[in-house]
């Protein structure tokens, strides 16, 4: 290059990488020029990004991983800390304080909202209809569960000729409370 060049260079100095900048001044007192190299201006100091905050602590992976599956279904990014560990030895949980559930804090609210909502009490399904949540007659809870089949009966005519012993029931797990599920019901809400 010519000196003219290196002068033109060095004006552009700010722009070169700290490399370039090194071998340009090693260049100009080579040729002894006393030419000014432009530094680069001042950057100000980097303000670290706060870390993912824990939303969530879980004794055992199946509730981290629901939790999980329900921010990521709503679009918010989440990892589960320790779950790893845990997986391989649950007698960690309690010494590591469990499975954490991490979030960005910007998601923090949101997320929070969603793991505190309550269930939803119904929704369209292609091709059905609306299906309703089912509910306790009793104590209106919705912490109930469906048995469709008596397995020991069913089970043990394997041996003679297959009949599946069908009882259709409903159960409350709040207050214990059993009752059946008429055919002709089929909105999802035992009759009252």
């Amino acid at each position: 290059m010519t000196d003219g060049e290196l002068q033109k260079l060095a004006g552009e100095g700010a722009s070169l990488s700290d490399t370039a900048r090194e071998a340009l001044k090693s260049e100009l007192r080579r040729r002894g020029l006393e030419i000014e190299l432009q530094e680069p201006a001042a950057t100000p100091p980097e303000q670290a990004s706060p870390g993912p905050i824990i939303l969530r602590r879980f004794r055992d992976l199946p509730n981290a991983l629901v939790a999980k599956s329900v921010l990521e279904s709503a679009g918010i990014e989440c990892y589960l800390m320790d779950a790893n560990t845990i997986r391989m030895d649950w007698l960690w949980s309690n010494a590591l304080g469990g499975i954490k559930l991490c979030v960005r804090p910007e998601d923090a609210d949101a997320a929070g909202k969603l793991l505190d909502s309550s269930n939803i009490e119904a929704f369209d399904v292609d091709g059905v209809g609306e299906y309703k949540q089912p509910r306790c007659p009793i104590c209106g809870s919705s912490e109930i569960t469906y048995k469709g089949l008596m397995r020991r009966p069913a089970y043990a005519s394997i041996f003679f000729f297959p009949i599946p012993f069908r009882h259709v029931a409903w159960k409350c797990r709040s207050c214990g409370h059993a009752w059946e599920e008429e055919a002709a019901n089929h909105s999802g809400r035992p009759k009252e």
